[in-house]
């Protein structure tokens, strides 16, 4: 095998034959430079441009990234769920609290509570001296989260006990309302007490069924409880009279009047002028004949004017 060497600086080119095994070892040899400096001449090409990673490495990167991606778009889109959730539980609650407050201002004024003792528009007066705490780690969502079902369950908890203390108080204040009490006239004095007397046209004992006050003629006659009436004309011995039912057994009458200021079906207040006083009917001049009746049975009214003053 003949091999010929030329190049610039030589003169003339050079013939060498190679035969047998040195004509394999030298094409071995010659190749194996030319492999090493080719493979040479790629590293340093690889660490001077490159990365040194093959793509098969590059694509396991990429994937990695894809899926660091995704993760941190679950972790977001959990946190922007979990605050949306934390937003509508506190707004839950904060009307919840607005309920709370608007019941407590009714309660007290349902309990004639004065408005300094409870005034629901400020904050609660709190003070004490403050120890430090040892320190602990913030609180994560899932424990606020429970802390807040917590303060829920006591708002439900004193909901529903204000709820009942409402209802308490209403039937308290419709039984105030409707239970005769108090003096029907503002003005004049008890002439006549309830039980057994002297007949003024007669002159012999006989029972009195309710109290007289004495007074002006057109002094104005009162409601001592709310009801309906259920009777406004002229009744016999009683005169012009004025019958109020107020549910629970009781009924009121006021009679001699001069003129009644209500009809039958109108519903009255406590307090509400029904008649004017006068002397029409059995009197002997201008006075209120003030009954009380408790299922049906004429009772003693000094009880219910009594009751009023304590």
């Amino acid at each position: 095998m003949n091999v010929v060497i030329f190049g610039k600086g030589m003169a003339s080119t050079r013939q060498v034959n190679l035969t047998g095994f040195g004509a394999v070892s030298g094409i071995v040899a010659i190749a194996v430079l030319i492999i090493g400096i080719g493979f040479a001449t790629g590293s340093w090409h690889a660490e001077r441009n490159g990365s040194g990673l093959s793509v098969t490495e590059l694509e396991e990167l990429s994937a990695q990234l894809e899926l660091q991606r995704e993760s941190i778009k679950t972790i977001r889109q959990e946190n922007e769920d979990t605050l949306d959730a934390l937003a509508i539980r506190i707004a839950q609650m904060n009307a919840r609290v607005i309920r709370l407050d608007a019941l407590g201002r009714r309660l007290t004024g349902m309990a004639d509570i004065d408005d300094g003792e409870f005034d629901f528009d400020s904050d609660p007066a709190i003070g004490g001296p403050e120890e430090p705490m040892p320190l602990v780690p913030n609180l994560a969502v899932p424990e606020m989260l429970e802390a807040m079902d917590a303060l829920g369950s006591q708002l439900s908890n004193r909901e529903a006990q204000l709820d009942v203390l409402e209802s308490v108080l209403m039937n308290q204040n419709l039984k105030d309302r409707v239970y005769p009490q108090g003096r029907p006239v503002g003005a004049g004095w008890i002439s006549s007490y309830f039980g057994k007397r002297t007949d003024p046209f007669t002159g012999k004992a006989a029972n009195h069924t309710g109290i007289d006050f004495a007074g002006k003629s057109g002094a104005e006659i009162a409601a001592v409880a709310d009801g309906v009436v259920t009777w406004s004309a002229d009744r016999y011995g009683y005169g012009i009279m004025v019958e109020i039912n107020h549910g629970s057994g009781y009924v009121t009458r006021y009679a001699h009047n001069s003129k009644n200021l209500v009809g039958v079906g109108d519903e009255v207040k406590k307090g509400q002028i029904v008649a004017l006083m006068g002397e029409t009917g059995r009197a002997t001049g201008p006075n209120l004949h003030f009954e009380v009746l408790q299922n049906g049975s004429r009772v003693n009214p000094v009880k219910f004017i009594r009751e009023a003053s304590k």
